[in-house]
């Protein structure tokens, strides 16, 4: 699930480059002699990846395609095949640009394994070995600090900064392995850009309040903080984090959380509500106005009064479950939805009650919360 936290827009290229070694040929069948020399991989951040090789041999080239995978949390290996569009020749200069624009982007950090298919009139075959980079920004200097499973790269702001940063996230997993007992089980890379702005430069499309992305599938956060934002900085970290340790101990092909569930679990990691939340969650007490359980399963508003107004249901709600039945039922909750059951069905099996129950468990408590 991405998140995506408060501020400004810009559009910005930031250029990757990225050489890839001589790929080793492969020879499969056939009378020819295939060889792919100087293959490269250069991504003009963030709009396109351009891949590009010398081919040769005795015999003229018929059929030439790039092959590649993108590194993911996923339940099958997806190959993308692009057909090489030639001339007929013994030499042939290939060359493919993916556009960026057409699959959303990648964040800095990815991975990418890429490898070339070649056939010649004379019969011959050849299948490159997979060569493999990682997408950096390498516009900034990036410094990194590692700590367990969280690596946290940024380039503006001193080791102090840095510390502050990383003693947020290390707190954050502590809290939520406290309230829920999840953990992460893979390695997170946190990429800190120096403001709102070089983030969404970073991005395709970003939307223009855009502040802080968690790439769940990609096991990556990628957030704007300013050394001035550091307060901000730490609670939209906690956030984003909880949202990729929840992806991953909840991760299946079937099912995904309901929204209020994801998103109270990131606030709650971040601790008590805010008045913006506060306002909007007593006023509908009183008036008698909350939002369904049922309802916020699936994504909020648009509507910023409606939109707050279901973030702090959420947090209530997570709030409830921790403490009326404690953070082992929530494990447990959690582990149901890891398995793909229903929405009600996690729920009637560890709570013994669906979401529907649950609405009508909350109501009366939540009353007593907020006057």
């Amino acid at each position: 699930m991405i998140k995506k936290i408060a501020i400004l827009a810009l559009v910005l290229c930031l250029v990757l480059t990225f050489l890839s070694p001589t790929l080793a040929p492969i020879i499969a069948q056939g009378q020819g002699q295939i060889t792919v020399s100087n293959s490269t991989a250069k991504m003009n951040f963030p709009l396109s990846l351009d891949f590009s090789s010398q081919i040769k041999s005795n015999a003229n080239i018929t059929d030439v395609r790039l092959r590649y995978q993108i590194e993911q949390m996923s339940f099958a290996d997806v190959t993308s095949e692009a057909y090489i569009a030639l001339t007929p020749s013994t030499a042939v200069n290939a060359a493919y640009s993916l556009d960026m624009r057409k699959i959303g982007g990648l964040p800095p950090g990815t991975f990418v394994d890429y490898w070339w298919s070649v056939k010649d009139a004379g019969g011959s075959k050849l299948q490159t070995q997979s060569t493999q980079f990682q997408i950096n920004d390498n516009r900034y200097q990036w410094q990194n600090l590692s700590q367990g499973k969280v690596n946290l790269f940024w380039y503006q702001g001193n080791g102090s900064f840095a510390g502050s940063l990383m003693t947020a996230a290390q707190q954050a997993l502590t809290q939520l392995a406290a309230n829920t007992g999840a953990s992460p089980d893979k390695n997170i890379n946190i990429y800190i850009y120096a403001s709102a702005k070089d983030l969404q430069g970073s991005m395709i499309f970003p939307n223009e309040w855009t502040g802080g992305v968690a790439f769940t599938q990609y096991n990556i956060i990628a957030i704007g903080i300013g050394p001035n934002d550091l307060s901000w900085g730490q609670g939209a970290m906690t956030h984003e984090l909880t949202h990729i340790v929840v992806n991953q101990v909840t991760f299946n092909p079937y099912n995904e959380l309901p929204v209020w569930l994801n998103e109270g679990l990131a606030m709650y990691s971040e601790g008590p509500l805010s008045s913006q939340f506060t306002i909007p969650l007593t006023s509908a007490i009183s008036h008698n106005t909350l939002i369904s359980v049922r309802s916020i399963a699936s994504p909020f508003s648009a509507n910023s009064d409606k939109a707050n107004l279901s973030y702090a249901e959420s947090y209530s709600l997570v709030d409830y479950l921790v403490k009326q039945y404690g953070p082992d039922k929530m494990l447990n909750l959690l582990d149901a939805f890891k398995q793909g059951s229903t929405y009600d069905g996690a729920f009637q099996k560890v709570y013994g009650f669906d979401m529907d129950g649950l609405n009508s468990q909350w109501k009366p408590w939540v009353a007593t919360q907020y006057k």
